[in-house]
């Protein structure tokens, strides 16, 4: 997946093209792709001007912003060095984005899924008490496009990510609508692994249509279980792509 796939998704630009973000760009998809290690200095202003070729002043705009999103931390006469992972925020949209270009992360992955655990099984259930028909039928069209796009792998990952959409906004909260990034971010760094040819986006259309058939019928008990065994599905297939990478 691509990180303007994920933008995309979220009906957000990536970062404004200027100079100092093409530098915390490049920067930031190292330090999430591990290039730089939590602990290591990244160069000095004057190294990464000349690499970049941009000003000392670009350099240290783009330092500034990548603190603010809790991955460096710049101090006098020690230089810039990278943060902790539990120290970056975790939820801002172009952390998300720079993960979908990075190499797979087994321990990201499963904390990501442990997320969607704790949250789409209860948005499910929400969503057969609450959606409106319009929600209805916006869940009917996003599983209707899943099934016209099986054989296509990245038009079916789109509607497969549509469709959590569609009932993470019919669960009526706003909360849980504002995790929307995170659990596409979620969905499509495991979908990557697990969804890489048209028979295994076969395999797991009928576990969204379960869920589906459930937030038709109004039944919260059942849409909040189809919705954690249509995980538990995503689970185990996890499992099994990770394993044969190793």
């Amino acid at each position: 997946m691509s990180e303007t796939f994920f933008y995309d998704l979220i009906g957000s630009s990536s970062m404004v093209p200027s100079l100092s973000g093409q530098v915390v760009r490049e920067i930031g998809r190292r330090i999430v792709g591990r290039e730089y290690l939590p602990g290591d200095l990244i160069e000095d202003e004057g190294a990464l001007a000349t690499r970049y070729r941009v000003s000392r002043t670009v350099v240290r705009e783009a330092v500034k912003i990548l603190s603010a999103k809790g991955l460096v931390e710049a101090r006098r006469g020690i230089g810039t060095k990278v943060l902790p992972r539990e120290r970056w925020r975790h939820f801002d949209d172009d952390v998300l984005a720079w993960h979908q270009t990075a190499p797979a992360d087994p321990v990201n992955l499963w904390q990501l899924m442990d997320l969607r655990l704790a949250i789409e099984p209860k948005a499910a259930r929400w969503a057969a008490d609450r959606a409106t028909d319009e929600d209805v039928n916006a869940i009917r069209e996003a599983v209707q496009q899943m099934q016209r796009d099986l054989t296509n792998i990245q038009d079916y990952i789109e509607a497969d990510a549509q469709f959590h959409r569609t009932v993470l906004r019919a669960a009526k909260n706003p909360y849980v609508a504002s995790m929307e990034g995170v659990i596409y971010a979620a969905l499509l760094s495991s979908i990557r692994l697990t969804n890489n040819a048209p028979n295994k986006n076969r395999k797991s259309l009928p576990f969204h249509q379960n869920v589906a058939e459930a937030i038709y019928a109004r039944d919260g008990d059942a849409a909040e279980a189809a919705m954690e065994v249509h995980l538990a599905d995503s689970i185990a297939r996890l499992k099994v792509a990770l394993a044969e990478r190793t």
